[in-house]
């Protein structure tokens, strides 16, 4: 399977890498300062197209990213999500951002839950985690939502963020296929 033939559905949402056609959209959902506080901050356009370029770079080199995420019944791009790993992170990590109009809707669970099982069945990842600002509750919600728990504290290694002291959520993939046989869904 090649890059651009990944793509994960859910009942209403597309799952697949990013586009250049995206990139609008990713600026402006990047430019949203109070919204965007906890994945790193407001980004200019031009570090926007940086940081959409590495996730790119990212899928074609390590052969997983962010997904872009695209609302089914409008075809609009509403965020990204997804496994996610650079250098110094510090492990396996499947998160989410969801433009702030369709926040409260479910679509941060519904897109990670997918991005969950791609990550434990096809890159074969033995644990995932999510690394949640301290204040960030509606990211605590959806990893709780996902049957994540609180794991630990733990500080980002690479710059500018090596300050940033965040919560790791997370749980195994052993967790996880315990509670999907449940029938436990996200």
């Amino acid at each position: 399977m090649t890059i651009p033939d990944i793509q994960l559905e859910t009942p209403r949402l597309i799952l697949r890498p990013p586009r250049l056609e995206d990139f609008d959209a990713w600026a402006e959902f990047m430019a949203d300062a109070e919204h965007v506080r906890y994945v790193g901050g407001a980004q200019s356009r031009p570090l926007a197209w940086r940081a959409m370029m590495s996730v790119i770079g990212s899928w074609a080199v390590q052969g997983f990213a962010f997904f872009s995420v695209i609302e089914k019944s409008s075809g609009r791009w509403i965020g990204r999500l997804g496994p996610w790993c650079p250098e110094g992170w510090p492990g396996t990590e499947v998160g989410w951002g969801i433009v702030a109009s369709e926040n409260g809707k479910g679509y941060a669970s519904e897109g990670s839950a997918a991005a969950m099982e791609w990550a434990f069945e096809h890159l074969g990842w033995r644990e995932i985690i999510h690394t949640i600002d301290v204040e960030n509750m509606s990211s605590k919600a959806v990893a709780a939502k996902l049957g994540s728990r609180y794991l630990r504290q733990g500080r980002f290694l690479p710059e500018p963020h090596n300050e940033k002291e965040v919560e790791v959520w997370g749980q195994t993939v052993e967790q996880w296929r315990a509670r999907r046989k449940a029938g436990a869904s996200a």
